[in-house]
């Protein structure tokens, strides 16, 4: 490889932690379905045609667009330290390094840095970020294995997809509701990610890729371990949530429940481990979710947190943020209550005086997270709600303004400067008002209207 080759020689830690030898069979776990076991020497397959998948996974046009999207998508480092910037040099001096180990079966993977996300339920999700050069065989690994369980995968599925998206899971939601099906069961899949049966996963891989030396480089991602404050640990079950590899191996283990569904005569729609399950009636939706969970637990080893996954009217539940109601015989979609808060505890936070940061700085990330967030949630109905909304954040920029001034005479003159007359301007530079208050003044709606200074921040 030459040029932008991606792949590195990563097995030797640059800066902290140590990497540790995988062997490519899968560990066994009683009561667990045992397929058929991986070789454990290095050079799996070693038979396999040298125009295998694995050939294909690491081939310079593959390594050069998995280096591409590791680039653009940038993101934090890993447990050696190296940055996104630092990849493309070190790439050129050890591809084909890296390459040659990948297609001798000898190449083990670093594990990945363990990060903490807070959740709105005040836990912490797990986050694994792997090195930028695995980030980038990960993701070649993905780009291959797409086109080939695009094939096999459920309509039903919208998550981590092509030309998929939570706006299509919300709209088949909508359909199914609109013919009657208007009870469902929200699954809830506990701490999925963590929880995923390796085997189990590695079994599901044997039926479609036959090159065994794809599925033991996978395996050795699986087992890799994690390094959580400077400590290793192993990881004997789970996919590491982070990494680019994950969203697929996530989407062909949940793929058998999709089908299973279909097989049963189900209408479901998942996006990632977010799954529900359509019926006509609530006596139906129990009947269903008794049934079905023997297959996740028994069949597909995943727990299912009994408290959070419920039977409930369609109307009633959250879905990827968003909820349904209907008005004259259709169902239409708006903004679940709990995103509205979020979003507005967001703005709070970013509109808030002692966050420090300028006006500027405040206005352009104010104007990013507005703008993404009125993209994601566009199907929905809310032309009042941003009305309203938009009325309340103005505001509370009319209050950041106020605020600053601080002092009678600044206040005196900002006022004055803005066109206000000289005797009200006195009166309102002198009052004693609240700031929240005041920013609701005809005063300061005129003077720090939308054509006003505050146009400048929203």
């Amino acid at each position: 490889m030459k040029g932008t080759e991606t792949g590195a020689k990563c097995s030797q830690l640059r800066r902290e932690g140590s990497t540790r030898n995988v062997h490519a069979e899968h560990g066994e776990q009683a009561g667990v379905h045992n397929p058929a076991r991986i070789p454990e020497t290095d050079n799996t397959n070693a038979t396999e045609p040298r125009n295998g998948l694995l050939e294909k996974i690491v081939s310079r046009d593959n390594m050069n667009e998995a280096f591409k999207r590791v680039k653009a998508s940038k993101g934090s480092h890993g447990i050696d330290g190296m940055s996104v910037d630092e990849l493309l040099q070190y790439l050129r001096e050890n591809g084909e390094t890296i390459q040659q180990s990948i297609l001798d079966g000898t190449y083990r993977p670093n594990p990945v840095r363990r990060v903490e996300i807070p959740k709105e339920n005040g836990k912490k999700r797990n986050l694994g970020i792997p090195t930028v050069v695995d980030r980038v065989i990960q993701q070649a690994i993905a780009q291959i294995l797409t086109p080939i369980y695009e094939k096999q995968f459920s309509g039903n599925s919208f998550g981590f997809r092509p030309k998929r998206s939570a706006h299509g899971a919300i709209r088949r939601s909508q359909e199914n509701i609109q013919e009657g099906y208007k009870y469902v069961v929200d699954m809830d899949l506990e701490k999925y990610f963590d929880t995923v049966n390796q085997s189990k996963l590695v079994e599901v891989l044997t039926r479609t890729i036959k090159d065994g030396r794809v599925i033991s480089l996978i395996h050795k991602y699986l087992k890799a371990g994690v390094v959580v404050k400077h400590k290793f640990e192993d990881t004997e079950i789970g996919v590491p949530q982070g990494g680019n590899l994950s969203p697929i191996l996530s989407n062909i283990m949940l793929n058998e429940l999709d089908k299973e569904l279909e097989s049963r005569g189900h209408r479901s729609v998942r996006y990632a481990d977010d799954l529900l399950i359509f019926c006509k009636s609530r006596r139906s939706a129990e009947r269903t979710l008794t049934n079905i969970l023997p297959f996740i637990e028994e069949k597909l080893f995943l727990k299912v947190n009994r408290e959070k996954t419920v039977v409930d009217e369609a109307r009633k539940v959250k879905f990827l943020g968003f909820s349904f109601y209907a008005k004259k015989g259709e169902i239409r979609v708006r903004i679940h209550p709990k995103s509205m808060a979020k979003m507005r505890a967001k703005v709070k936070e970013l509109t808030s005086r002692s966050n420090g940061v300028g006006n500027e700085q405040r206005a352009e990330k104010l104007r990013r997270y507005i703008m993404g967030w009125i993209n994601y949630y566009k199907i929905a109905d809310m032309k009042s709600l941003l009305q309203s909304t938009d009325e309340w954040m103005r505001r509370r920029i009319r209050m950041i303004f106020w605020k600053q001034w601080k002092r009678v005479k600044t206040k005196f003159k900002k006022l004055q400067t803005l066109g206000i007359h000289k005797q009200k301007a006195w009166e309102y530079a002198n009052t004693r008002k609240g700031y929240w208050r005041i920013s609701n003044s005809p005063i300061l709606s005129k003077s720090l209207g939308n054509n006003g200074s505050v146009s400048t921040l929203v």
